[in-house]
């Protein structure tokens, strides 16, 4: 057989093969140098959006911290069109705008006030550079005002408060031969939240902060529900409580019919140096153990000036001319005495009320501005109608409220906690009394407050801190979860984001 025509094959086929490696070893570089593209392309994004949530976060700084919302001569809420969203400003339909704070070019800023404006629009405010490494990343940003109301009145203030909604958009941006650009948007804003989320709350954050025993209780019921047998029916369940610090249990059967709610973790001995959630020697929490991502902050309710006016019960009704000043009227009958403001639910500025000498005293509805208050022995506080508002100063300090004798009152039958309020801004101590018809809501963040005696309490209490060991059940309106609202602090939520 010739082997002439075969001649050169080898060499084909050789030259096939580095043909085939060539290409393989083309396309494995290709990839190498694609993935190392891929790489920088996300290290750059990854950067651009770094200093985009960081504009995002100084708008945000802005708003939360510097900027004064609308209000007063200079800038009139009325000016604004808080009907529409965006807010539209000025107010007539005609000629009116976005409201928008912005240091992008490509958005141009038309807040009404002028110093407003110059402050976002400033360097690390609204626009700046921060180094990532050896990149410098830019970023621009600008803030829409999508919701705005004025005629909120938080519980505990006399004033309305103005609530806001932001939308807030920042561009990060890397300039050069690979650049990359990445746009940040997030909503700000003051949600409006119920002040009284628990049972009993204590703002302090040391070990039993919060204090159950005796077989004190807590549970809920429906103030809006009929009644049975003349008082409201409970449940077993949301009577949650919460301390910045710790709870304390013991007794038997003393049960939070509810969560316990505290920044603080674990079950046991709380110490100084080690202060737990929950430290028990009896006692049962039925719904757990919640932890919060941070402290609770309640602020400081806003207290009118008291007056000089004393009224001591033993004593009957002062003169009508001291009442008149006081802005009020007082009314004797059998041995008691009751007080009601000139105008119906209007208000009484007194000084000390002293319940004595086995006297009532009977309130009717209004808001009564005082510095102390005491009942003790078989005396009563007696509400005739409601809402009845106390206003404590305590200017004192001691004990500023003691309802330890024949505790309270209420002739309505009305099982509205809110138709009880005691507020107070001071560091003194309270001490409360349940009973049958013992309904009312306590406001004093920054005081020490007790429960006396095995009986009920309606409603909800906030304290610094708080003992319960004489047995009382403390009875949680779940209404309260949509009234008595108060502003939160600032959120920023809704995040979305983009690249080009």
């Amino acid at each position: 057989m010739k082997r002439t025509s075969q001649k050169g094959v080898a060499l084909i086929l050789t030259l096939i093969l580095v043909f085939i490696l060539s290409v393989m070893a083309i396309s494995l570089m290709f990839i190498s140098q694609t993935e190392t593209w891929s790489s920088m392309n996300y290290r750059l994004m990854s950067q651009a959006r770094d200093g985009a949530e960081a504009g995002l976060n100084s708008a945000a700084g802005f708003l939360v911290n510097t900027y004064t919302q609308p209000g007063g001569t200079s800038d009139p809420v009325s000016a604004y069109n808080i009907n529409a969203s965006p807010v539209q400003y000025p107010a007539t339909a005609t000629s009116s705008h976005d409201v928008i704070l912005s240091a992008d070019s490509s958005t141009q800023s038309n807040y009404p006030v002028s110093s407003v404006d110059q402050a976002f629009n400033s360097s690390q405010v609204g626009y700046g550079t921060i180094s990532s490494g050896s990149t410098n990343v830019n970023y621009n940003s600008y803030a829409t005002l999508t919701a705005m109301h004025s005629a909120f009145v938080p519980f505990g203030k006399t004033t309305p408060t103005t609530v806001q909604t932001w939308r807030l958009t920042s561009e990060g941006s890397i300039t050069g031969i690979r650049g990359a650009k990445v746009q940040v948007s997030a909503t700000l804003e003051q949600p409006v939240v119920p002040t009284f989320k628990y049972a009993a709350f204590a703002t302090d954050q040391s070990c039993s902060a919060l204090q159950f025993g005796g077989g004190g209780t807590t549970d809920s019921y429906d103030s809006s529900a009929a009644l049975s047998g003349g008082r409201p029916v409970t449940a077993n369940n949301t009577g949650n409580v919460g301390t910045n610090g710790n709870l304390a249990t013991n007794g038997n059967p003393t049960t939070i019919n509810g969560t316990l709610s505290t920044p603080r973790t674990g079950v046991g001995t709380c110490s100084s140096g080690n202060i737990t959630a929950w430290t028990s020697s009896s006692g049962t929490v039925t719904g757990g153990l919640v932890q919060l991502p941070q402290t609770v902050v309640y602020p400081t309710p806003n207290i009118p000036a008291d007056g000089t006016l004393d009224i001591t019960t033993n004593s009957g009704c002062p003169s009508s001319a001291a009442m008149t000043l006081a802005g009020g009227a007082c009314t004797p009958g059998s041995g008691n005495i009751a007080l009601a403001p000139t105008t119906p639910g209007g208000t009484m500025t007194l000084h000390n009320l002293s319940l004595t000498g086995n006297k009532d005293l009977h309130l009717a509805a209004g808001t009564y501005n005082i510095n102390t208050l005491s009942e003790t022995g078989s005396t009563q506080l007696v509400l005739d109608s409601t809402p009845v508002i106390l206003n404590v100063t305590g200017t004192g300090g001691g004990t500023v409220v003691q309802l330890t004798g024949g505790g309270l009152t209420n002739t309505s039958g009305n099982y509205n906690p809110q138709s009880f309020q005691i507020l107070y801004a001071g560091t003194g101590t309270i001490s409360l009394k349940g009973g049958a018809a013992s309904v009312g809501l306590l406001y004093a963040p920054n005081a020490s407050f007790s429960f006396a005696g095995n009986a009920d309490w309606y409603g909800a209490v906030i304290g610094k801190d708080m003992t319960d060991m004489g047995g009382t059940a403390v009875h949680y309106d779940r209404q309260l979860q949509k009234s008595a609202l108060m502003v939160g602090p600032w959120m920023l939520d809704s995040f979305s984001w983009k690249k080009y």
